[in-house]
């Protein structure tokens, strides 16, 4: 056996001894240890210390030694250099730094359900089933999940990280797949916070003496004395919230890696795009993203005189336009739900000389755009928006107005204990965001009653 290897086992198992005692003392409700458990536990956890400076040894010395080591399976020597495509089941404890770029990503594990596979074999390690052993590709992604301060990531700590390549092909598809938060604003967030403060003008109002907050300027005859004036700021706070996604795959659906590596991708993906999308459009904040619905700055259009309920009138869409703050028009978006599009299809104009126009042009072909317009702007159905006489049935939106934060990659680890009585691997994602209007207010004009806004929906219809 690796010499290395054998000494994760014994880690783990000094550990696990550890832990063994913990759990009692958590399981009898006691305050302490008694000091027979004290001695106990600070023979195991002094061993698994003595343990781990001991596998840092071996790994420098290996490493200046040529790193070469003994590949137990196979009986013979091979050193760790050698590409994956020549030794694939051989990994060295460290890249050489003159190693390409094609030598880097054939040592790296090819697939997210070629993980998950090697996972469950760390697994039987574990329960000491036969079979067992440990994929050395994992341990790569524990040495860079602890040079970035991750948690550590030997089986017995609670599992392996996912590889990082992976975790970005989730958020890809999640960026393909949502149609509304890859239009926001997205704001730099460093990796030493977790919140940020962006100050913003306090502009309320477009009238004399309120314009950037209290900005004004007079006209002055000569030897008259000057007025003063001065902009009003605030601030505007995001904190990260937390995304979570939690899986379990059986041993059975861990045999064929290839098809639930896709599998899982694809599904926790547009999940994610789901949520954030729901979130931009309808979260209330409390422990997620402030939608637009339940923003202050939203600016609500109500029906007509006499409207029937369920219903969409060409009126409708004409004071949402006229609502639409004036730079916001280049920008914004229509979207609506599905439920919607037979009233929308259906609105007419009356043109001059009995023309008659529709109101929502469908999309112009290959040589056109890709969704139906109204006023020129892109009209395009989404689930998030409410079923048919709800308010947020039909928005006119411009989401360079909304602004989001995240830490990045998402968070992703494994773990091999959360289920280990029903024989299933636990898989974790966790995304770091979040996301408001950049306006706290709608906007009062120079002049004019009405408030315009770049967030503009429909009232109930009921």
């Amino acid at each position: 056996m690796n010499r290395i290897l054998q000494l994760q086992q014994e880690k783990t198992a000094a550990l696990d001894q550890a832990g063994a005692i913990l759990k009692k003392v958590e399981e009898e409700k006691r305050t302490g240890m008694t000091p027979e458990e004290r001695a106990s536990f600070d023979t195991h956890t002094n061993k698994a210390e003595e343990i781990a400076a001991l596998i840092e040894s071996e790994n420098r010395v290996a490493s200046l030694a040529g790193n070469a080591h003994t590949d137990s399976n196979a009986g013979r020597r091979v050193n760790v250099h050698d590409n994956w495509t020549d030794n694939p089941t051989l990994y060295g404890p460290a890249a050489r730094a003159d190693e390409n770029a094609k030598q880097r990503k054939e040592r790296l594990i090819r697939g997210f359900g070629e993980q998950l596979q090697a996972v469950k074999q760390a697994a039987l390690i574990q329960s000491s089933a036969a079979g067992g052993q440990i994929d050395p590709r994992l341990f790569e992604l524990q040495k860079r999940a602890a040079a970035s301060g991750a948690s550590e990531q030997v089986p017995a700590d609670g599992g392996f990280l996912i590889q990082p390549d992976f975790s970005s092909e989730i958020l890809q598809l999640t960026h393909d797949t949502g149609l509304i938060y890859p239009r926001a604003r997205k704001v730099p967030l460093s990796e030493a916070t977790n919140a940020i403060k962006i100050p913003g003008i306090d502009e309320q109002s477009r009238a004399d003496g309120s314009r950037w907050g209290g900005v004004r300027m007079y006209w002055a005859n000569e030897a008259d004395s000057l007025t003063g004036s001065k902009p009003k700021f605030r601030l505007i706070e995001l904190v990260t919230k937390k995304l979570t996604g939690l899986y379990y795959a059986t041993d059975e659906l861990l045999a064929d890696g290839r098809a639930l590596g896709s599998i899982v991708m694809q599904a926790f993906g547009e999940e994610m795009a789901f949520k954030l999308d729901d979130g931009v459009i309808r979260g209330t904040g409390a422990g997620q993203l402030l939608g637009i619905l339940n923003s202050p700055s939203l600016v609500t259009v109500a029906k007509e005189s006499g409207q029937a309920a369920s219903s969409i009138v060409y009126a409708n869409i004409q004071k949402m336009w006229g609502r639409c703050w004036t730079r916001s028009r280049q920008n914004a978006v229509w979207f609506y739900n599905q439920d919607a599009e037979q009233q929308l299809s259906g609105l007419t104009i009356q043109g001059t000389n009995s023309g008659v126009f529709p109101v929502m042009l469908p999309p112009g072909g290959a040589s056109g755009l890709p969704y139906a317009t109204i006023y020129g702007r892109p009209a395009i159905a989404v689930e998030q928006c409410d079923t048919l006489g709800s308010l947020g049935d039909i928005i006119l939106a411009d989401f360079s107005q909304y602004l989001m934060v995240d830490k990045g990659d998402m968070q992703s680890a494994v773990s091999i204990h959360v289920r280990f009585l029903t024989d299933e691997q636990t898989f974790r994602w966790i995304y770091r965001c979040d996301g408001q209007s950049a306006w706290h207010t709608a906007l009062t004009p120079f002049k004019g009653t009405n408030t315009l806004s770049p967030f503009v929906a429909l009232a109930a219809r009921t």
